[in-house]
């Protein structure tokens, strides 16, 4: 029998929650010690999280951060449903059965040095853990649009970092990023001081608009959240020609390739249509494979 590549990279831990942190909008930043996971964690990479004893079925959620100094791994999850609730009373000092990393990461390409990373709602968690990977290279100079229909799970403050391209007055930032000296910028449908009022996609439009050709063709998209983002964060993509990889959200079961429940259908080629696995074979895929 052929072992799977994936196999020997998930591990079990006994995560013991180090810091739970409730925010604004039923939003809950998790921090667990799981030396192993944070070790070999990518962006993209996820977890799956038994919440409760008495909740056999596990949850997957997204890294957002890890220390592999530390040994720790961070997550920011929203609780709406049973599982999540349940989650959201562990306490810490408790421990959460959990497996990880699991999942195909982003890729960062060297011929494009000027990532831009979408997040929306809980899909912000893998583009601040790629802006994390992204900062130890100076080869690379991202920014983050980062988009949410309820209250930032953090304090937005204004940016000490200058983005051109930027219209004026849009000064919102995630504190986090501009501390690492990454540059972003927060969209809101609702009127928030500093943040642009619009969709991720009306900001990243504008901003794509007022680079030259030759800017544009340093950039690539990589991108996460709500599946209707995603598609219009893949349009845009195809209208400017831009390389673009989405991590797709899916309820999962097993969540380590073995029910198949996670299925995607994507576009292989000359193969043609196959039925891909979001856990393992994604969740990262590029993005006209998925949707066009």
């Amino acid at each position: 029998m052929t072992t799977k590549p994936h196999r020997g990279t998930i591990y079990p831990e006994q995560a013991e929650i180090l810091s739970h942190q409730a925010c604004a909008g039923d939003q809950y930043i998790l921090r667990v010690l799981a030396p192993k996971c944070a070790a070999h964690a990518l962006p993209g990479s996820f977890a799956h999280i038994q919440v409760a004893a008495a909740q056999p079925l596990r949850r997957p959620i997204s890294i957002m951060r890890t220390s592999s100094i530390e040994g720790w791994v961070e997550f920011l999850y929203k609780a709406v449903g049973q599982g999540t609730r349940l989650l959201a009373r562990r306490q810490p000092g408790e421990r959460l059965d959990m497996l990880g990393p699991i999942g195909t990461p982003f890729r960062f390409n060297r011929e494009r040095p000027r990532p831009l990373l979408i997040g929306g709602g809980v899909g912000m968690p893998p583009m601040v853990f790629a802006a994390q990977q992204l900062r130890i290279d100076k080869h690379f100079s991202p920014l983050a649009i980062l988009g949410s229909e309820v209250p930032f799970p953090f304090n937005p403050r204004p940016s000490r970092i200058l983005t051109p391209g930027i219209p004026d007055g849009v000064i919102g930032c995630m504190p986090l990023l501009d501390d690492w000296g990454i540059p972003s910028r927060l969209t809101s449908l609702k009127d928030v001081a500093g943040c642009y009022q619009g969709f991720v996609t009306d900001l990243a439009r504008y901003w794509l608009n007022a680079l030259d050709h030759e800017g544009r063709g340093q950039v690539e998209i990589l991108t996460c959240g709500p599946h209707p983002m995603l598609e219009a964060v893949s349009a845009l993509a195809l209208e400017f020609n831009l390389p673009c990889q989405v991590s797709l959200e899916e309820f999962m079961a097993c969540g380590v390739g073995g029910c198949a429940g996670c299925v995607v259908p994507v576009q292989t080629g000359n193969t043609g249509q196959a039925m891909k696995r979001v856990c393992v074979d994604g969740p990262v895929f590029d993005a006209r494979q998925v949707f066009f």
